[in-house]
């Protein structure tokens, strides 16, 4: 590792802290942390068998759902495992490369979930405000290239960001980064030179990738209510939009814990960095959690074939 002037450093690894400022309870944080992680791992694995094997769940609405269990899987992996080992073996340390890769898979695979959160908010607007053409647009291939262009975006959005960092800031004030994993400002802040550029071109993405897509989802609802308002009875209203109480409660999941840490961290100046830290975390883990729960819950196809499925171990047993 070099020094420059005594100040800078050019490290070829950082040192992760876990949870500034609650190191002491680490080892009792690591029980609900990895409780968690489990539960994320087995709901979105058991959504994307289920679906498999369920050939009535073959519809695009289902496609995006699986979509979804995997990014939420990268999500958690790409945080969940380093951080377990930071509180059970105290293994900070991460190299250089390392550290951005799980950057980029973090924003990146982030950036995805959105986008898929707006595809499937056009498949409910066509499923409802024109069913005749349906089956005609939300194509098996329509749904893979809206899945597709979803990961190239993010891609696209992302990929600057570690490439920024490496060629433009090799130097840094010090290797220990005060958070539990790489996330882009955290890094960012330990950087010696100009990293203005660097904050404008994060900025911006999250307001095109937050703010777009979540007005372009608001727009697609208004539509899609303004049209249930004219349906002729009440039991018409509520089984509509029954069909889209899953993808509404997976939104507000996604989005709000996203505004609340964005909130937090331009204003909660007062907010201890400890509870910063542990939003950050609740963040990628809220959403692989409540997603299978919220979909297993709510929709009959998936509830049904659950039940099924645990009927028949009972069963062998």
């Amino acid at each position: 590792m070099l020094t420059f002037h005594n100040v800078c450093l050019a490290p070829s690894s950082f040192q992760l802290t876990g949870i500034p400022g609650l190191e002491s309870l680490h080892i009792w944080l690591s029980i609900p942390f990895s409780s968690m992680y489990l539960v994320a791992v087995v709901g979105n694995a058991t959504i994307l068998a289920v679906v498999r094997v369920e050939h009535s769940l073959h519809q695009p609405m289902y496609f995006f759902l699986c979509m979804l269990a995997i990014i939420d899987l990268v999500l958690s992996t790409s945080t969940m495992p380093k951080l377990l080992g930071i509180f059970w073996f105290g293994a900070g340390d991460i190299g250089l490369d390392a550290c951005l890769a799980q950057m980029f898979l973090i924003h990146c695979f982030a950036t995805v979930e959105s986008g898929i959160f707006l595809a499937m908010a056009f498949d409910r607007y066509v499923a409802i405000c024109n069913p005749l053409h349906h089956t005609t647009v939300l194509t098996h291939t329509m749904v893979g290239r809206l899945g597709m262009a979803a990961l190239c975006r993010g891609v696209l959005y992302i990929g600057p960001l570690p490439l920024m960092i490496r060629l433009r800031l090799p130097l840094y004030k010090t290797r220990v980064i005060s958070h539990s994993y790489c996330e882009h400002m955290a890094v960012v802040t330990l950087t010696c030179g100009d990293s203005r550029i660097n904050n404008i071109y994060g900025l911006s993405i999250g307001f095109l990738v937050l703010i777009l897509d979540s007005m372009a989802i608001t727009a697609s609802y208004v539509m899609i209510f303004r049209t249930v308002i004219g349906l002729s009875t009440p039991e018409a209203r509520l089984k509509t939009l029954g069909t889209c109480g899953s993808h509404i409660c997976a939104i507000l999941i996604f989005y709000v814990p996203i505004a609340v840490s964005s909130l937090i961290h331009q204003f909660g100046h007062q907010v201890p960095p400890p509870i910063h830290t542990l939003l950050a975390n609740f963040y990628l883990l809220i959403p692989p959690i409540l997603n299978p729960i919220v979909y297993a819950v709510r929709t009959k196809q998936i509830r049904e074939r659950l039940l099924q499925i645990l009927k028949t171990e009972t069963k062998i047993k």
